[in-house]
């Protein structure tokens, strides 16, 4: 008959064993993150993974411990949130079949506002170089598609972006249509650097396959010419880009959902 100290022991084994699994994952995860970063805007993710490579000396401690007891390790310090709670209301499910019909004009300026819960982000749109893309967004803004809509994604390793626009806050939603890449050999964009307040769509990795997330640069990130530059961010909106990333993420490991709550409570695209 197994002892309450065997089967103690026995219990500790197995958590250790698990707690191996995940890390001999993230191992994985974290070699081939430079093999997929062309997808790592995409629409679609599949689990957030370990950006951080682990060395040897860990292998080596892992195996030294194979038989030993596993106490809990603290929880990592979570920042405090620095935004405020959300507005009254909640998002409104909305999909459409096609892409809709073109009703910008082209040489006019506009600027996107969004009123989240961290503060105010202004962005310039650049209708003439990305006409489908401003059209689109201008859309879906007077739809209210994207309020109270979560900012899902915090990146803060290798590259530095908050990413929106996705009613479900999963990253797998869109709008129910595709619009075309556009404005990809935009001139801010040299050395493949997608350069701190640039805004621009997030895809599947599939060429026009853009829907409605799109991501915010704050910091300068190395990034394949994939993802179709549109808009640019107010000085402004890019100290409360910065505020965002100062909270840091959930992970802990340079991908995940951002530690703050960051809410569009209201979207709004207008002609200036």
């Amino acid at each position: 008959m197994v002892s309450q100290e065997q089967r103690r022991r026995q219990l500790a084994r197995e958590k250790f064993l698990r707690q191996q699994q995940r890390r001999t994952e993230a191992r994985r995860k974290s070699r081939i993150r430079n093999a997929v970063i062309a997808s790592v805007l995409g629409v679609v993710l599949v689990g957030s993974g370990a950006l951080y490579a682990t060395g040897a000396l860990e292998q080596d401690d892992d195996k030294a411990n194979a038989n030993a007891e596993v106490s809990p390790s603290a929880a990592p310090s979570k920042a405090p949130d620095p935004c405020d709670k959300p507005a009254e209301g909640k998002v409104e499910s909305q999909t459409w079949k096609k892409e809709p019909a073109m009703s910008i004009d082209k040489s006019a300026k506009y600027t996107m506002k969004l009123d989240t819960t961290c503060g105010e982000i202004d962005v310039a749109l650049n209708a003439s170089g990305a006409p489908h893309t401003v059209n689109s967004f201008e859309f879906l803004a007077k739809k209210g598609y994207f309020d109270h809509s979560k900012c899902h994604r915090l990146t803060t390793n290798g590259i530095y972006v908050l990413q929106c626009g996705d009613p479900t806050g999963t990253g797998t939603g869109g709008p129910g249509y595709t619009i075309p890449d556009e404005n990809l050999k935009d001139k801010s964009l040299k050395d493949n650097i997608y350069p701190a307040g640039t805004v621009a769509m997030a895809n599947t990795g599939q060429k026009d396959s853009g829907g409605s997330q799109f991501f915010l640069v704050y910091q300068d990130s190395q990034l394949p010419p994939n993802y179709t530059p549109f808009g640019t961010v107010s000085d402004a909106g890019m100290k409360v880009l910065k505020k965002i990333a100062g909270a840091g993420e959930s992970t802990g490991a340079g991908d995940g959902a951002p530690n703050a709550t960051v809410v569009i409570d209201k979207a709004t695209v207008t002609e200036s």
